[in-house]
C-alpha cells in the first residue's frame, strides 16, 4: 500500500510556498517569518506551528474594510511545513519581488506577513456596486498564495491600447497601476433563465495583468461554507 500512495508524498522543499497539487500549498515555516492565512484553511502541519486568529495588526487594518467582503485572517507562526486549501479550489502561488497585486478578498488564502499590505477602495465603481468595491493591495518581497473555482487565466492588457472587460464575479486579481471603470451590462446568463435585471462590467486599461477564474457564481463559497 505504500507504494501505491508513494506518489502523493510531498516533494522536497524547494521555496517558501509552493503547490502540492493543484489544490494544495506547501509552505516552509520559519521562526520570524511569520504568514497570515485564511481562518479554518490549515489542513495539515509538521513541526511546531502556532495559530493566532483576527490579530491585533489585521484588525487594526480590518476597520476600514466596512462591506465584510473579506474573510478573517490568522497568523501562523513556528517552524516546520504547513499545508493550506480552501475546500478543493485551485491554488495559485505567486512570489512578489517588489511589485504589487490588488486582490479579491474571497480569493485571498494566504500570504507573508512581512509585505505591506491594506483594504482599498477600487475607485470608480460606486455607482456600479452600492458603496462600492474593497479589495486587499498587497505589494514589497514576498509570496501570496490565491484561489480559483478552476484553473485562471492571466490576461496581459498590453500597452494601454486595447481595454479588458471582466464579469466582477470572476475576478480574482489584478495590477494595482492599471486604470478601472465600470460598463453597465446585461448579464448573459439574464438570457438563459439563470438570472435577470441589469448587471455591469470592470474595464481594465494600461500596463498589467488581470487574473480571471472560469467561475461567475459568486455564491459557490457560500454555499461550501455554509
Amino acid at each position: 500500500m505504500n507504494q501505491q500512495l508513494a506518489g502523493f508524498a510531498p516533494a522536497p522543499v524547494t521555496a517558501r510556498m509552493e503547490n502540492h497539487g493543484h489544490h494544495m500549498v506547501k509552505v516552509a515555516m520559519q521562526t520570524g517569518n511569520d504568514l497570515l492565512a485564511r481562518v479554518g484553511s490549515m489542513v495539515a502541519y509538521e513541526g511546531f506551528v502556532q495559530y493566532e486568529p483576527n490579530p491585533p495588526a489585521v484588525r487594526q487594518v480590518a476597520r476600514e474594510w466596512m462591506t465584510g467582503e473579506g474573510a478573517p485572517l490568522m497568523k501562523c507562526s513556528g517552524d516546520g511545513l504547513l499545508y493550506l486549501a480552501d475546500y478543493g479550489a485551485d491554488v495559485v502561488v505567486i512570489n512578489l519581488a517588489g511589485d504589487s497585486l490588488s486582490v479579491n478578498g474571497t480569493n485571498l488564502l494566504a500570504f507573508d506577513a512581512s509585505l505591506q499590505w491594506g483594504v482599498e477602495r477600487v475607485k470608480g465603481m460606486a455607482k456600479f456596486a452600492g458603496q462600492g468595491l474593497w479589495n486587499i493591495t498587497l505589494s514589497g518581497q514576498g509570496w501570496v498564495a490565491l484561489t480559483s473555482r478552476g484553473t485562471p487565466i492571466v490576461v496581459d492588457c498590453g500597452r494601454g491600447e486595447d481595454e479588458t472587460y471582466v464579469d466582477p464575479d470572476a475576478l480574482i486579481a489584478w495590477s494595482p497601476n492599471l486604470k478601472v471603470k465600470g460598463k453597465r451590462s446585461f448579464k448573459a446568463g439574464s438570457l438563459i433563465g439563470r438570472g435577470s435585471g441589469e448587471a455591469y462590467q470592470m474595464g481594465f486599461s494600461g500596463e498589467g495583468i488581470v487574473v480571471v477564474q472560469p467561475s461567475e457564481d459568486s455564491t459557490d463559497r457560500l454555499r461550501a461554507r455554509g
